[in-house]
């Protein structure tokens, strides 16, 4: 480098063998640069471009909007768990192979059951921190990564199976898919829970002037930021924006033969398709905005200080509430918005309950049209 450049100059003698090495140079000259000004004394709020330091204390909830939290928390457990067990119970109790469409909605309710499980413990951690010890902090952030991924993968399936049969009813007719839906199902499971892995990098640990425990990310400093994004771009990707376009495909595909239809029945389909897209969008585009938020800040490619390090947090732990309540609207969305479902359910109901009599011969399965109303 030129003894008269300046301490970031590129300006290089033509010579391609010395490019590495140059990079390398820059690279050292950036880092001892960030030390120097985190060694200045430098303010909180400063904006101090370290990746691999961050002093500011994690958000943590007032007493009162803990104590709301761990309310809600509660009050979705009790309202989800029974909801998606209810489903899990209808559509594997009959004696008829389950149609393609049952299949997936059995696994469906099987993830957003495990997710409803989590509930009241993330719920007392929003009130008192996190006081079930550092293997419950792995045990249930993988309990809840894994139902997050399966759950948003089986969606996108769910979806694939509308268009199959709304699109190319026969071409559906005429495939032998139990098996396949099955093994579509344990892929689905397998790929969750391989995505769900870096949750074991999560410990229980009490920051630094704070006086309650909590259960974050604890990666290695030399390489946390690159494992950050990494898991953050994969959450982003294969939880939310491919699930997304997936639906977004299948749907609209669908909704556009549906406006053919111009009966009552076809007019619900589409107001149905309406509400499980606007739902999915509600309950989870705000909690990957945050995140996206808070992972620009991490990478510090938007300047920042505590003041809005602690705003992205308390939108992050909000929007997370709201992609909690997916799992009560979706036994709702794809179960018991079904006519046929319904009537499945109230038959179930009078033969067990009210020992009116036996079952009796089923008309037909819950499956595709029984359970969405497509």
């Amino acid at each position: 480098m030129d003894a008269d450049a300046g301490p970031f100059s590129l300006t290089r003698e033509p010579n391609n063998s010395h490019i590495f090495g140059d990079i390398m140079d820059v690279y050292d000259e950036l880092v001892d640069y960030y030390n120097a000004l985190n060694a200045s004394g430098a303010g909180n709020d400063t904006f101090v471009p370290n990746p691999n330091t961050f002093a500011c204390e994690p958000f943590a909830p007032e007493a009162a909007l803990g104590a709301a939290v761990c309310a809600f928390c509660t009050a979705l457990f009790l309202l989800a768990a029974p909801g998606n067990l209810l489903v899990g119970v209808v559509l594997s109790s009959g004696t008829h192979t389950l149609l393609p469409s049952d299949v997936y909605l059995l696994h469906l309710a099987a993830a957003d059951t495990l997710l409803s499980l989590a509930l009241p413990f993330w719920g007392w951690a929003a009130l008192l921190g996190w006081v079930f010890g550092d293997a419950a902090c792995k045990l249930l952030s993988l309990l809840l990564e894994l139902s997050f991924y399966s759950s948003i993968l089986l969606l996108a399936c769910i979806s694939a199976d509308r268009y199959r049969l709304v699109v190319r009813p026969a071409q559906s007719r005429r495939e032998a898919r139990g098996k396949r839906d099955w093994l579509m199902c344990v892929t689905v499971w397998a790929l969750g829970a391989v995505l769900s892995l870096p949750a074991l990098f999560r410990v229980a640990e009490r920051p630094a002037g704070s006086d309650r425990t909590i259960c974050v990310d604890s990666y290695s400093p030399d390489s946390a930021s690159a494992w950050r994004l990494a898991t953050r771009v994969v959450r982003h990707t294969l939880g939310f924006l491919l699930p997304l376009a997936v639906m977004l495909l299948c749907y609209g595909a669908a909704a556009a033969r549906l406006r053919r239809v111009r009966s009552p029945r076809g007019r619900r389909a589409r107001q149905l398709i309406v509400a499980v897209v606007g739902a999915f969008l509600l309950c989870w585009a705000p909690h990957h905005v945050a995140v996206m938020a808070d992972t620009l800040q991490r990478v510090w490619l938007v300047p920042h200080g505590c003041a809005a390090r602690r705003v992205v947090g308390g939108a992050e732990f909000a929007t997370q509430c709201l992609g909690f309540l997916h799992s009560l609207a979706n036994p709702v969305l794809y179960a018991f918005m079904g006519h046929r479902f319904r009537e499945d359910l109230l038959r179930r109901f009078r033969n067990r309950v009210l020992c009116q009599g036996s079952e009796g011969p089923r008309n037909s399965r819950s499956g595709s049209q029984t359970s969405s109303g497509l």
